[in-house]
């Protein structure tokens, strides 16, 4: 009796590791596509972007960087490039993102913007950043 426990302790720890090793593989996998980037070349501006903010981000950001009932801040050391960089806003537009610092729920993938019209906001988003006073280069630390 004793060996049958040890062998279907044996047996659920290896099915364990199988399904350990898939689901790894297999957030590995989304995790190693790169982040979408504007063409070569490609110049932000950041006039252009706060017109797509407005159309596209600014309901759930809010309109002054500032968040809303419905989605986070910009205006935050959250967001500063050495927490936040330039590809994970590309990501988080392209396939949403789970929540992790606020309780806001998840943010959806934010269609009809190309890389370039994600670098536009960006560069929007960056400009009021400095323009608030934040480090951009501050290092976060949780």
């Amino acid at each position: 009796m004793h060996r049958e426990y040890l062998a279907m302790n044996d047996l659920q720890r290896a099915l364990r590791a199988i399904v350990f090793w898939a689901v790894l593989a297999a957030a590995g996998g989304a995790l190693a596509q790169p982040a979408p980037a504007p063409a070569p070349g490609f110049f932000p501006n950041s006039a252009k972007g706060g017109r797509l903010y407005q159309e596209k981000c600014a309901s759930c950001h809010g309109k002054d960087l500032r968040g809303t009932p419905q989605g986070p801040p910009q205006i935050h050391v959250y967001y500063v490039p050495n927490h936040h960089g330039d590809a994970a806003y590309q990501i988080a537009v392209r396939n949403g993102v789970r929540q992790h610092h606020w309780r806001f729920g998840d943010m959806p993938p934010v269609p009809g913007l190309t890389p370039e019209d994600v670098g536009h906001i960006i560069a929007f988003v960056r400009r009021e950043q400095k323009k608030a006073g934040l480090d951009m280069n501050a290092a976060m630390r949780h």
